[in-house]
């Protein structure tokens, strides 16, 4: 990201620095200026607001004002309980921001059911950034048997992964690495914003 170098500088700050101000590794730092690894929306937002710059001109695209927003769909409901079948009707359109679209395919899905109280909540609405993969301790979609979506926290473990609902009523269900295979059990995408309804 040549921005980001350029930026930081006309800053006179050290990678130690900048890394400092929004909560990264000074080695992480180095990995984002020389283009080895992107940052996630969360840092390129504290980035770009550091700098009091979009995210599209950290990233070098042109210019969007930031009112411009994009439209994406909210596919059907997701379970926070059981897993349910995975319906891909699109029941309604969450507008997001221009650099919150240009992280990632993202889409938006309705939460049933109450496993994730108090935090996320039966009726809200969760935006998903699409990706095969989470580290341990994110909120995640998971599909299971192919069609049955569930949110949770996604914890990996040596032998398996499991699916842990932030409602202590609720047990964390364990998989182990055979039953990932077999039933399968596959990672949507990530929770990356949460909208409260009333």
């Amino acid at each position: 990201m040549e921005k980001l170098r350029e930026l930081r500088l006309k800053r006179g700050l050290s990678l130690k620095e900048l890394g400092n101000a929004i909560g990264v590794a000074e080695s992480t730092m180095s990995l984002y200026e020389t283009g080895k690894r992107k940052p996630d929306y969360e840092n390129l937002k504290r980035l770009a607001d550091f700098f009091d710059v979009t995210v599209d001109f950290l990233l070098g695209r042109p210019h969007i004002l930031k009112t411009a927003a994009t439209k994406i769909p909210v596919l059907g409901k997701v379970q926070a309980g059981v897993p349910v079948e995975a319906v891909e009707d699109i029941i309604d359109y969450e507008e997001i921001t221009p650099e919150m679209a240009s992280t990632g395919d993202l889409f938006a899905l309705q939460v049933k059911g109450d496993s994730m109280e108090p935090r996320i909540r039966e009726g809200d609405v969760v935006i998903i950034r699409k990706q095969p993969d989470l580290q341990s301790g994110e909120i995640g979609v998971v599909l299971i048997n192919g069609n049955d979506a569930t949110i949770k926290k996604v914890v990996k473990h040596q032998q398996g992964v499991s699916l842990i609902a932030l409602n202590p009523a609720y047990s964390p269900i364990f998989y182990p690495q055979s039953e990932i295979e077999s039933l399968p059990v596959t990672i949507i995408g990530r929770v990356i914003e949460l909208r409260g309804k009333f």
